[in-house]
């Protein structure tokens, strides 16, 4: 485990000290996992900006999804949900 100083204005600080004594958990907590689930949304997000442009590159060429995968795909989840209901 790291320390890292964080100075937070004023309006951040109170807000988070009084989300803490609410949970009753410690500000500190708190601070870390709502760092851990910006990182995470993060990741994501360019997780997902990757692929899409992959995808946008790609589309239209030998590396894009032949038809018949892509449709037995389709097919798959929509008789996937339909079980799952």
């Amino acid at each position: 485990m790291k320390n890292f100083h964080l100075p937070l204005p004023e309006q951040t600080y109170t807000l988070l000290r009084a989300e803490a004594d609410r949970a009753q958990v410690p500000a500190t907590t708190l601070a870390r996992q709502a760092i851990d689930a910006w990182l995470r949304d993060q990741a994501r997000r360019a997780r997902h900006d990757a692929i899409s442009s992959y995808a946008a590159e790609t589309a239209g060429t030998a590396l894009d999804l032949d038809r018949e995968l892509e449709s037995a795909a389709v097919d798959h989840l929509l008789k996937s949900e339909r079980k799952s209901k």
